[in-house]
């Protein structure tokens, strides 16, 4: 936490601003704890609504992945977002064995891309 402290900040606000009872403080703390709560909760409710109804990949299911993307394995579609150069192999492994092995050649992807 120290990393994060803005001392600046804290001096300004101890500065310009009037103490909270502590009583009011916990009072309001419960209230924000609560709310959030059950702003977490709907949420929850709301990601689970979503995966029982077929709309967990948002981005496929509105249209904002086409075709060729779909087509790429999760590995692929990573190399592509962080540009790696050149040629390699993805390789998948399960357990203690590999499953599949497949070329990678970014100028290809870059290609399909424009």
């Amino acid at each position: 936490m120290a990393l994060f402290e803005m001392k600046w900040l804290r001096r300004f606000v101890r500065r310009h601003t009037n103490p909270i009872p502590e009583h009011r403080a916990d009072l309001w703390k419960r209230r924000l704890s609560i709310g959030y709560a059950i702003l977490a909760w709907q949420a929850f409710g709301l990601v689970c609504y979503m995966v029982y109804t077929g709309r967990n990949d948002w981005a496929k299911y509105y249209g904002y992945k086409s075709e060729e993307e779909l087509a790429l394995s999760p590995a692929q579609q990573f190399a592509k977002h962080i540009n790696v150069e050149g040629t390699g192999k993805i390789i998948r492994i399960s357990g203690l064995t590999k499953v599949e092995e497949v070329p990678f050649d970014a100028s290809a992807a870059k290609r399909v891309k424009d």
